[in-house]
């Protein structure tokens, strides 16, 4: 038997129709201009009582410290698990949360099928439904596409990180997809969020400010660590490339050393108490009806084993990231 036949069994798709439920409370919007446009037809939502559902992205965010920033008002959604990412750089990992593959809790003694059947139903909580299981992800295997066409959600998608622009693949299903103008300012993505009063809305919010440099958007640019190889790492790749080959590079650049690694960790931890902040203002916002998950693409590191940052790296922290979910009312 395939790993899939395990999973799929019979498939089980959320019936029931009628008049989309009113969406109480929280800033509106009548509809979203791909829907406006009249793009495909949008099924009307088959529960009264669905939630609308945010995944937030703490971007690099290391378990522990989340847990040394102790952030008070972003644990209201409830407990903080230690789990592992499937990915270690951004766009893997984003697209693995958008398969609806969260991070996971690495169990022993336990066949992957299971655990990913074990691990779907959660989304009959997270979005107010019913019979929702793996198989009712195909043959998509994508969260928007699932969410959009057969609950009939609004979908959006706010990113930091230029890797996730919309130009890219996984720009697929969403009502608006938008790379924001900071990197590193989640305040401008609450700007911008509406809920609608007619149907559900789904956001996934890139939150920038825990990735390099670790910055609050008020810190002048100029105050930022810099370490070459990482500011701008794609935009200037082909900056070392002659007619198809590396060219000598004459500087050899200095790794950080532990004290300057040591900051930098710091500066992740200090954006995670700013972040405690502005999710204040998140959790006041939002309606009554929704469903928050908050976690990390993937960890970072600093210094342990030689290493710096994410990406090609095996190393348990890198992959190590912080997760708790629920609702704040």
């Amino acid at each position: 038997m395939g790993l899939f036949d395990g999973i799929f069994g019979k498939r089980q798709t959320p019936a029931g129709s009628g008049a989309a439920p009113s969406r109480p409370g929280g800033p509106v919007s009548a509809r979203p201009p791909l829907a406006a446009a009249g793009a495909f037809k949008r099924p009307d939502p088959p529960f009264a009582e669905m939630n609308n559902y945010l995944l937030i992205i703490l971007d690099s965010c290391r378990y522990d410290s989340f847990m040394a920033a102790a952030p008070k008002v972003i644990t209201k959604l409830g407990p903080v698990e230690r789990r592992w990412s499937y990915a270690s750089w951004t766009a893997p990992s984003h697209y693995n949360l958008l398969m609806g593959l969260l991070p996971h809790t690495s169990p022993p003694h336990v066949y992957a099928s299971d655990y990913y059947k074990e691990d779907f139903v959660r989304f009959n909580e997270r979005f107010g439904a019913k019979g929702i299981e793996f198989a009712s992800f195909v043959p998509h295997l994508y969260l928007p596409s699932y969410l959009r066409q057969t609950l009939g959600y609004f979908t959006h998608a706010k990113v930091s990180l230029p890797v996730l622009n919309p130009k890219t693949a996984i720009n697929k299903d969403f009502d608006t997809f938008r790379l924001m103008e900071k990197h590193n300012d989640m305040n401008a993505m609450l700007d911008e969020m509406t809920f609608s009063t007619e149907r559900p809305s789904f956001y996934i919010l890139n939150v920038g400010e825990t990735h390099y440099p670790y910055a609050r958007p008020s810190e002048p640019r100029d105050l930022w660590p810099r370490l070459s190889g990482v500011h701008g790492v794609f935009k200037h790749l082909d900056d070392h490339v002659i007619e198809g080959k590396l060219k000598a590079d004459t500087k050899v650049q200095p790794f950080f050393d532990q004290e300057k690694l040591d900051i930098l960790r710091g500066r992740q931890i200090d954006t995670i108490q700013y972040l405690d902040g502005v999710f204040e203002r998140l959790f006041d916002m939002v309606p009554k009806n929704t469903y928050i998950t908050v976690t990390a693409d993937h960890g970072e590191l600093f210094g342990e084993e030689g290493y710096f940052g994410h990406g090609p790296i095996q190393h348990d922290k890198v992959y190590e990231v912080p997760f708790l979910e629920g609702r704040v009312r």
